[in-house]
């Protein structure tokens, strides 16, 4: 491994971190002219402390001299992980402290809370077995995914080694992981534009006030009660090259039959349409609930004014659906990174040629079957991470759009 060639001191880091984060507030005191030099030195502690936030528990082993250039990388961003975090913690408590709110929210009392002085120690004691479950199967396991992240561990070895960062910071250097990241966004922004198109259009016929309706959205729902294991085991029956309906179906018109799942663009459409298939229901039950909020007045109102059934669709129901189309862009977005495992399991195993192998699929080959624990830790953390930012960016740009209320 190339020692860097860039060593960096782990205070730089933070001293970069502090001036950031001083800048930040400090402006936000500037601009309200309210308290700027305490917001200005609130920024420069937060910086700094958050700066340390994953580097100090390390020991700051990715900024030393037998490191190599991508290990300081991933310090760096692991500087910035922490540094972004505490700062904008502190930057939501001084903007309600400057508009002259609580720096906490506190909530009004109703009937049946918890009041006087052991309020909060009831409230724990009704919340405690979520809270213990929370730590035992959240928490704790996931503080120990970190820590084996920075080990050389293997399944059925005792004995770790401790090597820093090196198992994130191989994956800067890896394209076979690109690649699989590559796919991985790719599968889902097809699953979701098919997944929420198709699901809008058959929402919007389904509500139709028609004889038996509620069988028929009941039916509809149903694929989602299905879970991806075994929508891909129906799949695989019914794609299956010699004896698959589809392709027994397709010989009757004179076609030839068709490698679904062995081919590599047969096989990552599979993929899509089974995931479609699987998902499509929940976001139908959700469209349909949307659809049947919208107030049947203004649309009637629209059509006395002579707008015609897209102008009253495009103008009207879909932006007073824009709540249940932003939900469903989230749920579907994790169910894309995630939950698609099972289905490419069953169907093609990550091939033919690892043209269906994505992130997700990957870290069960390098932690499963490769038995290399650490770095199948190291990037489950990645991949989750990056779905967290594509979370918090929906949130923060896509939420824009969303009206909620009348």
């Amino acid at each position: 491994m190339p020692e860097s060639t860039y060593l960096l001191n782990p205070f730089i880091p933070s001293i970069v971190a502090s001036i950031v984060g001083a800048v930040l507030l400090g402006f936000i005191g500037l601009r309200t002219n309210k308290s700027p030099i305490l917001l200005f030195v609130a920024g420069a502690i937060s910086g700094a402390i958050g700066a340390n936030l994953f580097t100090a528990p390390l020991n700051y082993c990715m900024f030393q001299a037998d490191q190599s250039n991508d290990d300081v990388i991933v310090g760096w961003i692991l500087v910035a992980l922490g540094a972004t975090l505490l700062i904008w913690i502190v930057s939501v408590v001084a903007q309600r402290y400057v508009k002259g709110l609580p720096l906490f929210p506190r909530g009004e009392y109703v009937a049946g809370a918890f009041q006087g002085r052991h309020a909060l120690l009831n409230a724990l004691l009704v919340l405690s077995p979520t809270l213990l479950i929370l730590i035992f199967f959240v928490y704790i396991p996931f503080f120990d995914t970190f820590r084996l992240s920075t080990f050389l561990a293997r399944f059925g070895t005792p004995r770790t080694a401790f090597i820093c960062v090196d198992n994130f910071s191989r994956l800067l250097s890896d394209e076979a992981y690109h690649m699989n990241l590559y796919l991985s966004f790719v599968f889902s922004a097809f699953i979701i534009l098919f997944t929420m198109s198709t699901a809008l259009l058959i929402a919007v016929m389904a509500n139709q006030p028609i004889k038996g309706a509620k069988i028929y959205r009941t039916l509809l729902i149903w694929p989602y009660a299905v879970s991806p294991i075994v929508a891909g085991s129906i799949f695989q029956l019914m794609l299956s090259q010699e004896s698959g309906v589809i392709n027994q179906f397709i010989t009757t018109f004179g076609f030839e039959k068709v490698s679904w799942l062995t081919t590599v663009t047969p096989a990552r459409f599979s993929v899509i349409v089974a995931s479609v298939w699987n998902i499509i229901g929940f976001n139908i039950l959700f469209y349909i609930a949307g659809l049947q909020n919208v107030p049947k007045d203004v649309l009637e109102a629209a059509s006395i004014d002579g707008a015609n059934a897209w102008q009253r669709f495009w103008r009207i129901t879909f932006p007073l659906l824009s709540p249940f189309t932003f939900f469903l862009v989230v749920t579907n977005t994790v169910y894309a990174f995630f939950d698609t495992f099972g289905l490419i399991f069953v169907l093609t195993r990550g091939g033919p040629t690892e043209s269906t192998f994505t992130a997700m699929y990957r870290i069960y080959v390098q932690g499963i079957l490769g038995n290399d624990i650490g770095k199948s830790t190291a990037q489950s953390l990645v991949l989750f991470l990056i779905v967290i930012g594509i979370t918090i960016f929906q949130f923060r740009f896509a939420n824009r759009n969303v009206h909620y209320g009348n």
